[in-house]
């Protein structure tokens, strides 16, 4: 049998790439064959040392994919390559790829076990969509809780839950936390939630309700916690547009507070892309997200942005040029 073509080598080049795993690299390219990184360096050498097919020349700065972290299945937002997409049904449009969370609503036992239970089980084994699938467990009962956490580990399945339902004790105590959950909070969160969280290795996917949450993104980020950003519920609408967006309003109103923390406009950055990917469990292995390097898939967005400071220059929101999702030209901003 004749071998398999390779995919051609496709480069994308800017002024300016930002892998966020790596210092930004001046006047670079990202090569690309299928849908994974190739090489990420210099223009000069990636265009040298590579069968390079086509080039994308690009003004700005290329920059690993946004991963929203808690999002709506109709929310869109330029330069997001990954969601934790939140449904009713499974049967919804996946919208972006990364994880669909089907929502547990159930008020009390009985209605788990005559309905929901079984249905959530039926549509995860059936289920037939290019993206992996979680569990958001949207119920307030305890027990109901509980399974639903016995039911996520026994299908290896992720979870994702709101702080506005549960205190992060709770959730402990429902065997819930841990490193295959996400918790998304739009409340402040005392020193020992903070600390639980940081001890069961559980990212915290900030969706600020409102601007003077600001201070508290940061305690989380300073004292160590994974955080990542959120923008569908329960954030208000204002905020729900993507996560270089909050991550951005956060900066803003941190500096209206007198905070000036350091680096802080870098960890804003790589919250908004590593942490996402961290929350859905994708930051690491062959075909990873929320970066670039060789091997992880080829998700990214390029910005018209430019300046001596990259990271501020991101975070001062600049028009999206066009976002690559597996390798994918699939938007392009006039």
């Amino acid at each position: 049998m004749g071998r398999r073509a390779l995919a051609p080598v496709i480069v994308h080049s800017a002024p300016l790439v930002l892998p966020v795993c790596a210092e930004p690299v001046r006047d670079g390219a990202v090569a690309i064959r299928g849908d994974r990184v190739l090489r990420v360096g210099a223009r000069a050498e990636v265009l040298s040392r590579l069968p390079v097919a086509r080039e994308h020349r690009w003004a700005g700065m290329i920059v690993a994919g946004l991963v929203d972290a808690r999002s709506t299945v109709h929310s869109t937002a330029p330069g997001v390559t990954a969601r934790a997409s939140v449904v009713a049904d499974l049967t919804d449009p996946a919208g972006a790829p990364g994880i669909t969370y089907v929502e547990v609503t159930s008020a009390g036992e009985e209605e788990w076990e005559e309905r929901e239970r079984d249905a959530v089980i039926t549509a995860i084994r059936e289920v037939d969509r290019p993206c992996a699938v979680g569990i958001a467990a949207r119920t307030r009962h305890p027990q109901v809780l509980e399974d639903v956490a016995v039911l996520a580990r026994t299908f290896g399945l992720r979870l994702l839950v709101d702080l506005d339902r549960h205190s992060p004790a709770a959730l402990d105590e429902a065997r819930v936390l841990g490193p295959l959950c996400h918790v998304a909070c739009a409340r402040p969160l005392d020193p020992g939630e903070r600390k639980l969280l940081r001890l069961r290795d559980t990212v915290v996917a900030v969706c600020p309700a409102e601007p003077s949450l600001a201070p508290d993104a940061l305690t989380l980020l300073d004292e160590g916690n994974a955080v990542a950003f959120g923008t569908g519920p329960p954030g208000p609408p204002a905020l729900r547009v993507g996560p270089l967006d909050v991550a951005a309003a956060i900066r803003r109103h941190a500096r209206e507070f007198g905070l000036r923390t350091r680096g802080l406009d870098r960890r804003l950055v790589e919250a908004a892309t590593l942490g996402g990917a961290r929350a859905l469990g994708m930051d690491r292995g062959q075909g990873r997200i929320g970066s670039l390097a060789p091997g992880a898939r080829a998700d990214f967005a390029v910005f018209d942005a430019r300046g001596r400071y990259p990271y501020a220059a991101l975070l001062a929101q600049p028009p999206c040029l066009g976002t690559v999702v597996g390798g994918d030209l699939v938007t392009v901003t006039p």
